[in-house]
């Protein structure tokens, strides 16, 4: 064991009041987070990512529900990953298409601007749906996280921004949003596995992709991308075939 681990083990942790899930109706939701005057670091969060927390902003939290384990986080191992039929279809027609800048994760208006079309196209509900411009900035940056924003361009149009944390092990998956106009392109999905690539590219092991929820529709498309592993009772179990 490590001595971040062991730090990780000893971490002040508080509980919020329970709440609207934001992914399943009629749920209540709770989630455990790190102390927020606590010196955060980035070997703090790589050690307490690989016990199930996830990154918000500045913010380090697990959800902590009551009565519901819904939220299981799951990681792509991705030397051994396997693409679906229809997962090389679409990276095969479009591995070509696009350009792709890595950024620091700050605010960029044209990356906002999308980000708001994309949340009154796919979200029109959700909180995030009327973010500000700070809003949208607390949420994807912190002030001592490693993170990129990688801008997806079709000739110089923005495609897409997936969020990603750079970890020494691997590469997570913060937020990816597109231009909803190309959905039936599934842009999300390409992004997803060019971020895959490119652990492959820094010779990183895993992809994190925060939180598989199997009976929320628009999270549970997670568990399609084999093998991967998830984070059941303090341990990652391997998946290897759909259930």
């Amino acid at each position: 064991m490590n001595r971040e681990t062991r730090r990780s083990r000893m971490v002040q942790l508080y509980q919020t009041p329970e709440h609207d899930c934001a992914y399943l109706d009629e749920r209540q939701a709770r989630s455990l987070f790190v102390d927020p005057y606590r010196a955060k670091s980035m070997p703090l969060y790589e050690a307490l990512i690989d016990q199930g927390f996830r990154r918000s902003g500045d913010m380090i939290y697990r959800p902590d529900c009551r009565d519901c384990k819904q939220c299981i986080p799951l990681r792509i191992p991705v030397e051994e990953f396997r693409p679906r039929r229809f997962q090389r279809r679409i990276w095969n027609r479009q591995q070509t298409a696009y350009q792709v800048t890595e950024q620091p994760a700050e605010f960029d208006p044209a990356h906002f601007e999308l980000f708001q079309r994309y949340m009154r196209s796919r979200h029109p509900d959700g909180e995030m749906a009327a973010t500000t411009e700070e809003g949208y900035q607390q949420f994807i940056s912190s002030n001592w996280a490693l993170s990129s924003s990688f801008a997806f361009y079709q000739d110089t149009k923005l495609i897409a921004v997936a969020v990603t944390d750079i970890l020494q092990n691997g590469l997570s998956a913060v937020y990816t949003f597109f231009d909803p106009e190309l959905e039936r392109h599934s842009p999300g999905v390409f992004c997803l596995l060019w971020q895959i690539q490119e652990c492959k590219r820094r010779r990183l092991p895993w992809l994190y992709l925060g939180y598989w929820v199997p009976d929320c529709r628009k999270m549970s498309y997670k568990s399609q991308y084999l093998p991967h592993e998830v984070f059941i009772d303090d341990e990652w179990v391997r998946v290897s075939k759909r259930k």
